[in-house]
């Protein structure tokens, strides 16, 4: 009995000192950091574009200075004073994922990215920082932030998005927060996107790990407005005034939806509590993409949209990699004397990090692909082929939602990998 006792003593200190830790340090809102990424292939810079304050923190208060997944770059902030790590956070981008194109090798561009950090009490300093392929530092920016700087522009206390919640579990401090915006609605097709949004939620909520953690999230359906109903769709000429500027044919691929216009998702969902972000366009044109810590856009009316919301929700909050392939050619985003940093591939350079321990023993590598039943979605080993190439590269199953649209569930390696990253958000 002393020692349950002294068990819980310890854990209420914990969560007391966590609590006090966000207190001491930040305010119950949020600083939105919006830069422009620019360069080509040879050489990359970040540029501070705008500071915003908005009303609410929806964020985690605990594990402040930990990184779930190391991602494709990090933001790091430092209280001024004493120089301590109060908050990190890690991200990936459009722009570091245009590097790998052949079009960057002669072309400079810039990328709008916006980020929330919780907002400090006192003068802080930000590092930002890219990551090339090899997962080395290839640009960074450092900056000062003083709360008490006029410039800060302050969003989200009038003119809010008319929204409607979905699914809510509790409150921000306690739940992750996610906002599905409208993209390619008018104001007259709003009944639609909330059906298309309700439908978001079904898909999610009946995937592995979401279900049995169904309790952990808040879902607010954002109903921004556009001019024009549907999306643009640049090889056929079509180009719609839309909330948020969407379109097909992102680096020239028929399929790839996405926009670039990153600060105006965020204008339309300021004084929303919020921390992940799903966008529905409202088309039947097959399509989608998500990006880490950025945001998931995908078609809401074609046929294989569940199947595909819920896999670009993999990449965006989870941080989960494709794991299908085009051909043997070595993929330019990962290269083979590098371990990935997403969970559920693998180069075996640092096999030990990644799902080794699930891994029956005695099973050959690379693991022969399955052919029939339940073993397909389920049975775990090392099968070659993963990340766009099929050499050098692999993946836990034979089929997982985040290889084709078929396959009915995440494989476990990709819900262990979820279930961690809920539990690092929402566990004090």
């Amino acid at each position: 009995m002393k020692r349950i006792i002294t068990l819980c003593l310890s854990a209420a200190m914990a969560l007391t000192m966590q609590a006090q830790s966000f207190n001491e340090y930040f305010e119950n809102k949020t600083l939105r950091t919006d830069y422009i990424f620019t360069g080509d292939a040879q050489k990359q810079e970040v540029y501070l574009d705008e500071l915003s304050s908005l009303p609410h923190w929806a964020g985690r208060r605990h594990h402040l200075s930990e990184l779930p997944l190391a991602g494709n770059g990090e933001i790091t902030m430092t209280d001024k004073a004493s120089g301590k790590v109060i908050y990190r956070t890690s991200f990936s981008s459009l722009f570091q994922e245009w590097l790998g194109e052949e079009e960057a090798t002669r072309v400079k561009k810039g990328y709008e990215n916006s980020f929330l950090l919780p907002f400090p009490k006192k003068e802080a300093i930000v590092t930002v920082s890219l990551k090339n392929a090899h997962q080395d530092v290839c640009a960074s920016l450092t900056h000062e932030v003083r709360p008490s700087d006029i410039l800060i522009h302050q969003r989200g206390l009038t003119r809010i998005t008319p929204h409607r919640y979905m699914h809510q579990s509790g409150s921000v401090e306690d739940c992750i927060d996610v906002a599905i915006l409208a993209e390619g609605y008018t104001e007259a097709e709003m009944d639609l996107f909330y059906k298309d949004a309700e439908a978001t939620c079904e898909a999610l909520f009946a995937h592995a790990p979401f279900d049995k953690l169904k309790d952990k999230f808040n879902i607010v359906a954002v109903a921004s407005p556009s001019e024009d109903s549907g999306v643009s769709i640049p090889r056929k000429n079509e180009w719609k005034s839309t909330a948020v500027g969407s379109h097909f044919d992102t680096f020239y691929s028929d399929r790839y939806l996405t926009t670039s216009r990153v600060k105006s998702i965020h204008n339309w969902l300021a004084g929303i509590p919020y921390e992940h972000i799903i966008i529905l366009a409202n088309t039947d044109t097959y399509g989608g993409g998500g990006i880490y810590n950025s945001y998931t856009l995908t078609t809401a009316h074609h046929p294989s949209f569940k199947p595909v919301v819920v896999h670009e929700f993999g990449h965006s909050f989870g941080g989960l990699a494709d794991e299908y392939f085009y051909s043997d050619a070595p993929s330019p985003l990962y290269p083979y004397d590098k371990e990935p940093w997403e969970p559920n591939i693998s180069t075996l350079v640092d096999f030990d990090s990644k799902w080794k321990d699930m891994v029956p023993a005695g099973t050959p590598v690379p693991t022969p692909a399955k052919k029939s039943g339940d073993e397909i979605f389920t049975a775990v080993g090392v099968y070659e082929g993963a990340g766009y190439t099929s050499k050098g590269i692999y993946r836990p199953v034979t089929e997982c939602r985040m290889k084709i649209n078929e396959a009915p569930a995440f494989c476990p390696v990709c819900q262990r990998a979820l279930e961690r990253l809920i539990l690092f958000y929402t566990t004090h």
